[in-house]
């Protein structure tokens, strides 16, 4: 199944670094009574995710804040080694970013983003999109029709329908 506006988020755990090494965060503790904004990208450090995805939304944070959003989370199907690295070298984090990983695309899968591409190394990783979650439950959901792309799951089209 792929998740729909209107769907409820599945319970599922996520990675993140913690001041003592990888951490596990319940999605349900991230959204449960707030309002959140996820995104979701191909790959850490690749081209379209590096210099376009994970950029709009350390743009726009300042405008989610205003419109209420209670944090930011970028989830790619990478460990949370990787996240953190990708979360400084970007920005990300310093503009208070949450970035969790999914190593074993368990959410990913869960909600029906997941895709292969194996010529260009990517198996079982996470379409490119971008929702707002008020209180576990899908309001708004933007999907790129193709991973390479990053213009409905921008943080700038997402702001604009908020």
């Amino acid at each position: 199944m792929t998740i729909s506006k209107g769907d409820k988020l599945p319970d599922a755990t996520l990675l993140q670094m913690g001041a003592d090494g990888p951490e596990e965060v319940a999605l349900s503790d991230k959204t449960a009574g707030r309002k959140v904004v996820i995104f979701a990208v191909p790959g850490a450090f690749t081209p379209t995710c590096h210099s376009a995805h994970v950029p709009s939304f350390v743009r726009t944070k300042d405008q989610f804040d205003a419109k209420g959003v209670d944090e930011i989370i970028c989830i790619s199907v990478n460990d949370p080694f990787v996240m953190a690295a990708w979360g400084k070298e970007t920005g990300a984090a310093d503009a208070g970013i949450t970035m969790l990983g999914d190593p074993e695309s368990s959410l990913t899968k869960a909600i029906g983003m997941d895709f292969t591409a194996p010529p260009v190394g990517l198996v079982a990783r996470s379409k490119r999109y971008a929702m707002l979650v008020e209180d576990g439950t899908v309001t708004l959901l933007h999907v790129e029709d193709n991973p390479g792309a990053c213009e409905v799951s921008a943080g700038e089209a997402l702001l604009a329908e908020m």
